[in-house]
């Protein structure tokens, strides 16, 4: 990721900019973010049908991928790019219009790419907890590890043996990580 502005700008001035192309505002500033690989899209594309399907099906809210912009922090300002989300209509109801989420989802599904640090995870992490996300799913697809975060510091890592469920956000949604690893 490089960084690209050098003076601050706010999350509804990157709003407004036009082909900006991928990145994400840290503190202010513009960050861009390389293309995502086949596999990548792959992974966002399997976890978005299923989880898409599941909510579809019983009208809970929606179901959103494509690096959807969410605050995570104000002044400055933090729009940080979410691979999948799931919002209830509830929450959804309270976002403003014409903006970047301004009101936690329920659920983010990060996918790792090979150039991802671990400490731009963890401070992502501790960003959409702190805003009100309940759980992040963080998919490390070279290690075939689904790791179920319920905040920062609590986890539980699934292999492809397991089948991911997340009860306290979509209770009886159920999904064999053989299926998402499957060559």
């Amino acid at each position: 990721m490089t960084t690209v502005a050098a003076e601050w700008i706010t999350g509804e001035e990157l709003y407004e900019m036009a082909d900006v192309g991928r990145c994400e505002l840290v503190e202010g500033r513009i960050v861009e973010m390389s293309p995502t690989k086949p596999e990548h899209g792959r992974y966002e594309y399997l976890l978005a049908r299923r989880i898409g399907d599941f909510v579809e099906e019983r009208d809970l809210g929606q179901v959103m991928v494509g690096e959807v912009g969410i605050y995570t922090r104000r002044n400055p300002d933090t729009v940080r790019a979410a691979d999948v989300l799931f919002i209830s209509h509830e929450r959804y109801a309270r976002a403003t219009k014409g903006s970047f989420l301004d009101v936690a989802p329920e659920l983010i599904v990060e996918v790792l790419s090979p150039n991802d640090r671990w400490s731009d995870v963890r401070a992502k992490l501790r960003e959409y907890f702190a805003i009100g996300v309940n759980v992040v799913l963080v998919v490390e697809t070279e290690a075939q590890i689904v790791a179920v975060y319920r905040s920062s510091t609590d986890l539980d890592e699934l292999t492809s043996e397991d089948v991911l469920r997340i009860e306290d956000v979509l209770p009886g949604f159920e999904f064999p990580l053989q299926e998402l690893f499957q060559d």
